[in-house]
């Protein structure tokens, strides 16, 4: 390979490429190699360019007659660490041994794989609780309360719990399942959006009455407006809100449903819908705001339980909106009360 061919390679090839030649000096780098590790000079010994231990020795190692040598290297970009799959292997330039490195960004991946080992821990962590304590109920119920009719029936109400408990969280773990797949197909259906809120709210009265918490309904009545959008879903988005203020805000007695026209969004470049749903409950620290739709993130983990929460319905809310290029913004101080702010595109160009 002439030294041309290799300029033209390293201008063709996408990831981070480094070429030394037989001094182990570095003799070309692409525009890749530069972005991840910084400018690149020429004719240097490739230690003083990627000084990492393991990486030097496999291509010490490929120089000396090796073919290929593979391993995994966190390697330092813009004051990060970056998870690295580095390939170097051996190649023939202008007749001499030289030896190409390969750098692959693997930090998704791995990101993918912790997220996911997460999410089983947490899955299971879920689901063992419950599980737990029907085991023992039946345990007792076979032995010791096996002829205690007061203990029979408590115990029995309290499996009924425990087993919707996890009912419900299947039942979120199928439906954030669903919506995480349909989340890169944009909704092409058209739906009147207050008339989807105001069913969540007809649907919710008699939780809230039974709460003693007021909905009350801002811009709703008597207006349809058109909006692209997935009505199941969006159903779902807003029963979920109002649930939750209802459920954490019911101190406060009063829940807000408020629908506005935005004339322009700034982040959607365009007109947009706003619904907001208040409570004056005791509010959230504004240290838990941005982890809220993080799967299983809880503030009160035991009250959140006891109110029959899966940890999920915001993790689904927000893929939700995001299907719909929608924003979620939460608003809330301790004692103030929260607001949760989904804002809908208009326009079907616009999602």
């Amino acid at each position: 390979m002439s030294m041309s061919d290799l300029r033209q390679i390293l201008r063709a090839v996408t990831v981070p490429m480094l070429v030394v030649d037989h001094y182990a000096k570095l003799i070309g780098a692409n525009d890749a190699a530069e972005v991840l590790l910084g400018p690149i000079p020429s004719a240097r010994p490739f230690v003083t360019v990627l000084r990492h231990p393991e990486i030097n020795a496999a291509l010490d190692a490929v120089l000396a007659g090796e073919e290929r040598a593979r391993l995994n290297a966190t390697l330092m970009s813009q004051g990060r660490g970056v998870f690295c799959e580095v390939t170097v292997t051996a190649m023939q330039l202008e007749g001499r041994r030289a030896a190409a490195v390969v750098i692959e960004d693997r930090s998704r991946d791995e990101e993918t794989e912790l997220m996911r080992r997460d999410f089983v821990a947490n899955v299971s962590h879920e689901l063992r609780t419950p599980l737990t304590a029907l085991m023992g109920f039946i345990e007792t119920l076979r032995g010791p309360a096996r002829n205690d009719p007061n203990a029979r029936d408590r115990f029995l109400d309290i499996m009924e719990r425990e087993a919707g408990r996890m009912n419900r969280l299947i039942g979120d773990l199928l439906s954030l399942s669903r919506v995480e797949q349909d989340e890169r197909r944009r909704p092409v259906e058209t739906v009147d959006i207050a008339g989807l809120i105001r069913s969540a709210v007809t649907a919710l009265t008699p939780q809230a009455a039974a709460a003693g918490v007021a909905i009350e309904q801002v811009g709703l009545a008597d207006r349809a407006v058109q909006l692209p959008g997935d009505a199941d879903q969006l159903v779902q988005v807003f029963h979920n809100l109002i649930e939750n203020a209802v459920k954490y805000g019911a101190g406060g007695g009063l829940v807000t449903i408020t629908l506005e026209r935005l004339d322009h969004e700034p982040v959607m470049r365009g007109p947009a819908w706003a619904i907001a749903v208040a409570d004056k409950g005791e509010g959230i620290d504004p240290r838990h705001l941005p982890r809220l739709t993080e799967r299983f993130y809880r503030v009160d983990t035991h009250r959140s339980r006891e109110q029959g929460g899966t940890g999920l319905g915001l993790a689904i809310v927000k893929h939700i909106i995001s299907r719909h290029r929608g924003r979620l913004r939460i608003e809330s101080k301790k004692g103030e009360g929260s607001r949760f702010i989904v804002i809908l595109p208009e326009s079907v160009g616009r999602l």
